[in-house]
């Protein structure tokens, strides 16, 4: 691939999206010593989230989502609503003071000897390092089932759920019961709805929101402590525990949830009333989607639904590879191939945060991985001298700068 013509500064970071993960690696990297510039497609800080439905409520406890440098502050209930996490990283931006350049999407990403070249919609850029933080969800997902297309009922993925007073009366059709799904399913348990079916290929393991009162995800950093197969053991048994035998419920049979959210990156779902909704026959489970036709659902067993609305609870995709598939540094699902600290393996100077869950969730993750990612970068600056660059007009070196102390 030919490379762009190399603008007149080479920075020392660029950070791709100014979501919790770019914000958290740019308040890391400031504390390193280093200067890093923070490019954002949206207007607005927190513009995701903004746009998701008015119901929502993180997963994670408030004592697990503050950023480094700024606390959450303390209001409302302990798992904080859209609104709040809006109004949090709008605040940290501020408080912080992020360099951040909004309206600014990266089109193209080159490697040209010690540093990268950067094609944005608001010119060249360049850069010795680049973070790209723009999330593990980011795509909405739909599976590609047949005559979908041509269905005449409304098709949306949960990420456009809006307001849930619009499935009232409704006959509704979810796919999928990981943590999105389960999210859509806990607020539809709230309202009277026609019919609530739930197409599951894969089961999930499920967790109460709270154990006697107590918030069970305040306990994810000591079972991040487990092993893999006693933290797989610990789930079931606390299924099993708080919700019985949910088998007898069509709830598929499926393996340890703390080794599926290490190989496929799906979370336990985390229950606030869809559990209670299925056993008082107020939701059913059903077998997953086969095609569509016209009027209806046709299912893999071969029974057919007509539902009015069918939500795709079927999960996010990096959207990576228009950026970065041509350099080697994605597997299979679109995921990044990093070492320990982030950085591609394939691709020196390219990293990636905030893209491998944890039961700690997305914010507590953020904090600890742009710490190791932050320390390298100021580690690899560090060992790098500033290679003369040739001025464009005489051919002449430019001054060479050197790393700060």
């Amino acid at each position: 691939m030919p490379s762009l013509p190399t603008p007149p500064d080479i920075e020392d970071v660029v950070i791709v999206g100014a979501g919790l993960s770019g914000l958290c690696t740019a308040h890391a990297l400031r504390k390193a010593g280093v200067k890093a510039i923070i490019l954002e497609k949206e207007q607005l800080v927190a513009e995701p989230w903004r746009r998701r439905h008015p119901q929502l409520r993180l997963n994670t406890h408030r004592w697990l989502s503050s950023l480094p440098g700024y606390a959450m502050p303390r209001q409302g209930s302990g798992f904080p609503s859209r609104d709040e996490v809006v109004s949090y990283l709008t605040r940290y931006a501020e408080e912080t003071g992020a360099d951040i350049r909004f309206g600014t999407t990266l089109r193209r990403l080159v490697r040209i000897h010690d540093h990268w070249e950067m094609d944005t919609s608001a010119g060249r850029m360049a850069a010795r390092h680049v973070v790209i933080a723009t999330g593990k969800e980011h795509e909405p997902h739909f599976p590609n089932w047949p005559g979908s297309h041509a269905w005449r009922g409304r098709l949306i993925h949960s990420a456009a759920l809006g307001d849930i007073a619009r499935y009232r009366n409704r006959k509704v059709l979810v796919a999928g019961a990981g943590n999105s799904g389960t999210d859509v399913l806990n607020h539809l348990a709230g309202i009277r709805t026609k019919s609530l079916h739930v197409s599951m290929r894969n089961g999930s393991v499920f967790v109460p929101t709270r154990l006697m009162r107590f918030p069970i995800q305040l306990a994810s950093p000591l079972m991040n402590l487990m092993s893999l197969p006693l933290l797989d053991r610990t789930l079931s048994f606390c299924e099993r525990m708080c919700f019985g035998d949910l088998g007898r419920f069509g709830i598929p049979k499926r393996g340890g949830a703390a080794s599926r959210l290490l190989k496929e990156g799906v979370s336990p779902a985390i229950d606030n009333g869809f559990i209670a909704a299925l056993k008082a026959g107020n939701a059913s489970i059903v077998v997953e989607i086969d095609h569509f036709d016209e009027i209806g659902v046709i299912l893999k067993d071969g029974t057919r639904l007509e539902p009015d609305i069918v939500i795709a609870a079927t999960g996010y995709r990096t959207g990576l590879e228009p950026i970065v598939g041509s350099l080697g540094v994605l597997d299979a699902r679109g995921m990044p191939k990093t070492d320990e600290n982030g950085e591609a393996r394939e691709a020196p100077g390219l990293w990636f945060v905030g893209m491998k869950p944890k039961l700690t969730g997305y914010f507590h993750t953020a904090c600890k991985s742009s710490r190791p990612t932050a320390a390298a970068i100021r580690e690899a600056l560090d060992e790098s001298p500033r290679p003369a660059t040739p001025d464009r007009q005489t051919g002449t070196p430019d001054i060479v700068l050197h790393p700060a102390e």
